[in-house]
């Protein structure tokens, strides 16, 4: 039997009748923008993730762009993020009117390497975006550190890692503001398009709140240049549903995690938790120089496998103007060789497992 890379269907069925519940009520209340659902939503979300507030987005690309704003993001600004992430991350640097700036990732954990950050500091720099890739969180006390050190603000892209802890702390409380997207592949994720902007400062969550808005808090006063960007309705109802059930399934994606460290050959290079860490396996993905190979075998097999980012974001045509080369950023350029995501999603059984291992040994050894 074929093992997808993801199963969204067979989460959605898992809520289906009181996902099914919520969007009639919204059909049939009438309130379509910016309702209850919406604000309790935003209520519930940041009880969850420890932070003072929450803004409903249309989706975590504009959410990006709008916590950066909020946080004085403009102009002439460079901001410091990763090479190795989707292409959002710079796109929303990018449409703030500031420049990206790239910094290697480390070996290990696939994300930013606090190491080199100082050394892309310059006196344009105001902010930094970690990443907390596929799942798990950066290293944010050591990234917070040096941007205390040089007033810069943190903007933490969520964007894959809700549910995710750091020392007791959960991603989207790690930086001044945080974002998520609830794209319906995410271990959160919408019917559609939708994301969050989390933060622990009033003023400046007041402030995305108001950018999400067309730069308006009542509709009659404009006080800034915003975006049409809400957090629909319909979704924000589907979240809450889904919401009470994530630590259900995110749970069951660290047991598939679990069995996979176990079952995978030595040979292929397994995700990293650092100490501290929980990683919530948006993605399970593994690395090894013959990733062409075992990905072959896999589909050949039927089983659901891909690369991520196979060109990172300092080589994409649509960001050349700044001006990069192959060989600036080599560990990322590693990471992009040889990267594979397994099958990962909470309905996969041990055996299924032990069938997607036994083809990667099979791979590697032809």
């Amino acid at each position: 039997m074929a093992i997808g890379l993801m199963d969204i269907q067979g989460q959605l069925h898992e809520v289906r009748g009181a996902v099914e519940k919520a969007v009639f009520d919204v059909l049939r209340s009438g309130k379509f923008i910016l309702g209850p659902n919406v604000q309790s939503f935003e209520i519930e979300a940041a009880a969850y993730l420890g932070t003072a507030d929450a803004v409903g987005v249309a989706n975590g690309t504009d959410g990006i762009t709008i916590a950066l704003r909020a946080l004085g993001v403009g102009a002439g600004d460079e901001v410091i993020t990763t090479p190795f992430t989707f292409y959002a991350t710079a796109e929303a640097i990018a449409q703030a009117s500031a420049k990206p700036v790239f910094v290697d990732i480390a070996m290990d954990t696939l994300n930013i390497d606090p190491a080199k950050i100082e050394t892309a500091i310059t006196p344009k720099t105001k902010a930094v975006v970690p990443v907390d890739l596929f799942g798990l969180p950066a290293n944010a006390d050591a990234i917070t550190a040096i941007a205390k050190k040089h007033g810069l603000a943190v903007l933490e892209d969520a964007c894959q890692a809700f549910g995710a802890t750091y020392f007791g702390r959960h991603a989207g409380a790690l930086g001044d503001l945080a974002v998520f997207s609830f794209f319906p592949t995410k271990n959160l994720g919408g019917c559609g398009d939708s994301g969050l902007i989390t933060g622990h400062d009033a003023e400046l969550v007041d402030a995305a709140r108001m950018l999400r808005f067309h730069g308006s808090r009542d509709k009659k006063l404009f006080e800034r240049l915003g975006y049409n960007s809400r957090l629909d309705e319909l979704q924000a109802a589907v979240l809450r549903v889904e919401l009470a059930k994530l630590d259900d399934w995110n749970g069951r994606r660290e047991q598939v995690a679990e069995w996979y460290d176990l079952h995978l050959p030595d040979e292929v290079q397994r995700p990293v938790v650092p100490d501290g860490h929980s990683h919530v396996y948006h993605l399970y993905v593994a690395r090894s120089p013959k990733r062409d190979e075992i990905a072959t075998a896999l589909r050949a097999r039927e089983i659901g496998c891909a690369a991520y980012y196979t060109t990172p974001l300092h080589l994409q045509p649509a960001l050349a103007y700044l001006g990069h080369k192959k060989g600036d950023f080599p560990i990322t350029e590693a990471a992009a060789d040889q990267n594979l995501a397994l099958p990962m999603h909470p309905n996969l059984h041990e055996k299924q497992v032990r069938e997607v291992a036994a083809a990667v040994r099979e791979a590697l050894a032809g």
